[in-house]
């Protein structure tokens, strides 16, 4: 059994509204649950567009969230001290590769760890991106799409039988400079980072469900600064994208018609759905001109933007939709502007897919839950998401990965046939709240979050401006449709 210290999951997700850490440990009847214990959230300063612009403002965001941590949690600062960082980047790149090796000559042989880090190279040796060649660019993820094993597509490779077994491999890169200024401004804090992971992937860990993964979907997570799209296919994400518009643009648009500060901007984005309308029109708003300002900007996004991403996705290839997180996801109605736009299904992630505590269960933290589910993923199968080569000072445990990869595996299958934990029968604390198998442990609470109110099934309480901004929604597109 791994020792206390061992027993801890602490992420850092780095945003341009906010700075979240979240602290969680290990299920001990499920090892791929967990018990959320604690987080700490500070406003995140220094950090435009999911990039670090000031490293003093975003370490001093980045130190208060870690002591907010500390305090709310109880847990020493040595032992939330490693952490993996989730990051935004605008440049980001992608590309597929291929590897494929043989396994034996004529006869066929059961596929091996080895067999498997073979192929994998294979594929490495062909991206562009991890080449010497383009060493500004850091691949931040290599994430295996598919496998086939003589011409026949498979899930899982290891131990099946055949003579020739291929890879495709998608790598996502950032530019490097990015990465090492995460890395350094986490660091200056006294934190270990020890993983790196995109936040539109750590987003699409955290709100989309294994099943809605395996049939096909699209993720879009619409944070502050950037919205993040991750599309999936056979319980595999083969394409990221961030695109550098989210709900600052909102607000900056607010505040440029309406000649009012960003800070009021700000606030006004926030209340538009949940302040009477009188008290609005009362302090010189104008609601009807300002509920176009955001259906216009979110027009552009969808309409412009996003759908030139998805082109060549159709309803037939992602059959479970899009599923739509974040806190700009809370708008009413912008459901509904999507499923117009893009002619696809769109299911809004009102939770994250582990039962977080009051005030982190709704969209806005399903990047923070991702960082779980994430290091959670990587322990059970270091082959889902792999990491780079690359060096990158400061990141600790980057190098030794690969060498570790064999003894994970043998863990993972010693825990599938022997359990991980030999102490079955302690019970975990049922007020943490824990996500299982089938569905939830532990208090939920569903809503809208911080940023735009109440619960959605409590329409008959919410102000007019929402059901005329949902109007305003239906009219436009009942035009164009």
């Amino acid at each position: 059994m791994p020792g206390k210290s061992d027993n801890l999951l602490v992420g850092l997700s780095m945003g341009t509204t906010k700075i979240a850490m979240i602290v969680a440990e290990r299920d001990r009847r499920y090892p791929d649950s967990v018990h959320v214990v604690g987080f700490g959230i500070a406003p995140s300063r220094g950090i435009s567009k999911g990039i670090i612009v000031s490293l003093q403002d975003a370490r001093q965001s980045v130190e208060k969230a870690f002591k907010d941590a500390q305090s709310i949690t109880g847990i020493s600062a040595k032992r939330l001290s490693n952490v993996v960082v989730a990051f935004n980047a605008m440049d980001v790149e992608s590309e597929s590769t291929h590897g494929m090796v043989t396994l034996g000559g004529r006869e066929s042989k059961s596929v091996e760890e080895g067999d498997l880090n073979r192929v994998i190279d294979r594929a490495r040796a062909n991206s562009v991106l991890a080449s010497a060649t383009r060493n500004n660019m850091y691949s931040l993820h290599m994430i295996p799409t598919s496998y086939e094993l003589d011409g026949r597509p498979i899930d899982e490779p290891l131990n099946m039988n055949g003579s020739r077994l291929d890879i495709w491999m998608q790598t996502v890169a950032v530019p490097m400079t990015y990465a090492q200024n995460v890395v350094n401004c986490v660091q200056t804090v006294g934190l270990n980072v020890k993983g790196l992971v995109l936040k539109p992937l750590a987003s699409s860990l955290g709100a989309v469900y294994e099943e809605e993964m395996r049939s096909g979907c699209i993720s879009i997570c619409i944070g502050g600064g950037t919205t993040g799209i991750v599309l999936y296919r056979n319980g595999r994400a083969f394409r990221v994208i961030s695109i550098p518009i989210g709900g600052d643009h909102v607000r900056n648009d607010l505040a440029q018609v309406l000649h009012i500060s960003p800070g009021e901007a700000e606030h006004l984005k926030k209340r538009i759905f949940t302040a009477d309308e009188e008290e609005l029109r009362q302090n010189g708003i104008d609601v009807d001109f300002a509920l176009d300002v955001v259906l216009a900007r979110l027009e552009e996004l969808f309409g412009k933007y996003v759908r030139d991403e998805l082109s060549e996705c159709t309803p037939q290839n992602f059959p479970s939709g899009i599923i739509l997180s974040g806190g700009v996801s809370d708008t009413p109605g912008i459901d509904m502007m999507l499923e117009n736009i893009l002619q696809m299904p769109v299911r809004r992630a009102v939770e994250p897919v582990y039962a977080m505590p009051p005030g982190l269960d709704n969209a806005s933290f399903v990047s923070a839950a991702g960082i779980l589910k994430y290091q959670v993923t990587v322990e059970r199968d270091p082959y889902v998401f792999m990491e780079s080569d690359q060096v990158l000072p400061g990141l600790s445990e980057r190098s030794e990965q690969r060498s570790r990869q064999e003894q994970k595996r043998k863990e993972r299958r010693d825990r599938d046939t022997e359990g991980l934990y030999d102490d079955e029968d302690e019970e975990p604390d049922e007020d943490a709240g824990s996500y299982e198998p089938g569905g939830y442990e532990g208090e939920q609470e569903e809503g809208y979050g911080d940023d735009y109110g109440e619960d959605e099934r409590q329409d008959e309480q919410r102000p007019a401006n929402v059901f005329q901004f949902v109007g305003k929604v239906f009219d436009r597109f009942k035009k164009l449709f």
